[in-house]
């Protein structure tokens, strides 16, 4: 007997339904990022190996799928690397392409490489799938969607201000209330290094500070002494774990522990700037917070860092995060080019969606009205009308064999359609149709006319 047939741990097959939600929620995503001005360009789903490596730190690098070379990829592998079998060394020998990790990388690679096409400031969006080799988890897969808009080519920090607007936005329209958009900058952890002594640390530093929602504080002190940061510098970052007050205290708090580090307070100066203009402006239904811990772990943010937090009442990682990266483009070729952007998480913002039932009912829905099939010339009287129901832009179709009428019922119910339209000899001679609501249980014969403005 044959293998029931499976797919890889980490991704997802998507019934109708859930495909419908999943486009709901892309539009109203891609509908801002128009009103905002953005607009959309498309990559490949896989890169060249050496635009992707070192550009997402130590975890992210082993994070990224390697695609194996085509046709014989071990006739050029590096013999001395196969016998040891030193898997990383090998791994460039036999695979120089890999699929992409996120949309960032990828959108810098395209700005230098259509440099001279682009008018800058650039601002685009992009809607693609990412792959990550993580270990699948609750809101965690190994392929899903990222939805980003970034702008290059502007060093404003009025940008960044934006794009928490632009967050705001999308979260109000999806009726997520109780959404929290924290915030820090690159230079501020910087700051901090330098003043506690680890500035030769700041990676490791970071990247363990980041962790503090997820191993908390024990974890993280753990992980800066087995990554070599001092057990002195630690005890001065002590605050930081217990870090409270409102943005306004937070900033005062910081510019007194970073009156020493220049970095820092430049950090601190961005920052300020960020908030004060969106309390003036405010929010809809998001918080802005300062969250001092974050660090997002990628090396290529040097300014402001976003990240979204869902709903306390629901179990979730972040749904969103982004930040300024001064640099990214230069590593590609392209010096100062300052840029800076956000990602929404669709698979997450989905599930979030689900837990608390805020999918409008209307969403889920496909068909308006099924015709139901008692023969060839019935069936051909349907046709006409469908014809016509469809050109009013009403979805409607014909249940495609002539079956028992409780067949047919049964169809409709498991589909969810809403209304029957049955036409036999006594409808077709009068030259009408008639509509079941199928929920109501309502049924009334009606003309052409009155069918489309019943199921409109």
């Amino acid at each position: 007997m044959a293998q029931k047939p499976s797919i890889p741990k980490g991704t997802r097959d998507f019934s109708p339904e859930e495909v419908a939600r999943r486009q709901y929620i892309f539009g109203i995503i891609r509908k801002n990022f128009e009103l905002y001005g953005y607009m959309p360009i498309e990559t490949p789903s896989f890169e060249n190996s050496e635009t992707l490596m070192g550009k997402y730190g130590e975890e992210g690098d082993r994070l990224i799928f390697k695609i194996l070379n085509s046709g014989d990829y071990l006739s050029k592998a590096n013999e001395e690397y196969l016998t040891a079998k030193d898997s990383l060394r090998l791994t460039a020998s036999i695979s120089e392409k890999a699929l992409r990790y996120d949309l960032t990388v990828p959108f810098a690679r395209y700005v230098v490489q259509h440099q001279n096409d682009i008018v800058f400031p650039f601002k685009r969006y992009q809607i693609q799938p990412v792959w990550r080799a993580d270990r699948p988890q609750n809101g965690r897969f190994r392929e899903f969607y990222q939805c980003d808009a970034d702008v290059v080519g502007s060093k404003s920090l009025w940008q960044e201000v934006e794009l928490v607007q632009l967050y705001d936005a999308v979260f109000s329209e999806l009726g997520l209330e109780g959404v929290t958009i924290k915030i820090n900058n690159r230079k501020i952890l910087s700051g901090i290094a330098e003043v506690i002594g680890a500035k030769d640390k700041l990676i490791d530093f970071t990247v363990a500070l980041d962790k503090l929602d997820k191993i908390g504080e024990d974890g993280v002190k753990k992980e800066m002494l087995e990554k070599g940061i001092s057990a002195s510098a630690i005890e001065k970052v002590q605050p930081l774990f217990h870090f409270s007050g409102t943005v306004n205290e937070k900033l005062a708090k910081l510019s007194q522990m970073l009156s020493a580090s220049e970095e820092g307070r430049k950090g601190i100066e961005e920052l300020g700037f960020i908030c004060q203009n969106i309390t003036q402006l405010g929010l809809a239904k998001c918080t802005l917070d300062l969250d001092v811990t974050l660090a997002r772990g990628l090396n290529y943010y040097t300014g402001a860092i976003l990240e979204v937090a869902a709903p306390e009442s629901v179990k979730m990682g972040s749904i969103g995060g982004g930040g300024r990266y001064d640099d990214l483009t230069g590593i590609f070729g392209l010096k100062d080019v300052s840029g800076v952007g956000i990602s929404f998480g669709l698979d997450r913002i989905y599930l979030v969606l689900e837990q608390l039932d805020l999918f409008p009912e209307a969403v889920a829905s496909s068909t308006t009205a099924i015709f139901f099939n008692f023969g060839e010339s019935e069936a051909q009287y349907a046709m006409k009308a469908i014809q016509q129901l469809r050109t009013a832009g009403i979805k409607t179709e014909l249940f495609p064999e002539n079956v028992k009428m409780d067949k047919q019922f049964k169809y409709a119910d498991r589909r969810n359609i809403p209304f029957a339209v049955m036409a036999g000899t006594s409808e077709i001679e009068q030259g009408k149709y008639q509509l079941k609501n199928l929920k109501s249980g309502q049924q009334e014969l009606l003309d052409l006319e009155n069918l489309k403005k019943a199921l409109s």
